[in-house]
């Protein structure tokens, strides 16, 4: 079986509990918390394009700074899931990563209890 193994960024945000679904998974996940906590958005997008990571977050915020704030490069999984779900969040999460692959990387996805979205970031022309 062989699998590519994607490198992620977690937001402080992120759920640490998708951060170790991912590493189990052979993911290769940097988690903000781990090593520089308290940076600014700004700079976890920075880190994210310049590593080639894909961003995981539950900050609604990084929608906005991918799409307007960028010059491009970014790649987001924006997770949105309440309360009352949360116990299928690692899950869930591991197996859109299997299934999306590496269709996630230049895309905004959204994932929500039973809904997965991706959309292509266009590229900046500046």
């Amino acid at each position: 079986m062989s699998k590519q193994a994607i490198r992620f960024l977690a937001d402080e945000s992120c759920d640490f509990a998708v951060v170790s679904a991912l590493r189990t998974a052979g993911h290769d996940v940097k988690a903000i918390v781990e090593v520089c906590p308290g940076i600014s958005d700004d700079e976890v997008i920075r880190i994210g394009i310049q590593e080639g990571r894909v961003l995981l977050t539950e900050d609604k915020d990084f929608g906005w700074l991918v799409f307007a704030g960028t010059d491009g490069g970014a790649s987001v999984i924006f997770i949105r899931f309440p309360m009352r779900a949360r116990s299928t969040l690692p899950e869930t999460i591991s197996e859109f990563v299997k299934q999306a692959g590496n269709k996630l990387i230049g895309s905004f996805a959204v994932v929500e209890p039973g809904r997965m979205r991706l959309t292509r970031i266009p590229k900046s022309d500046a």
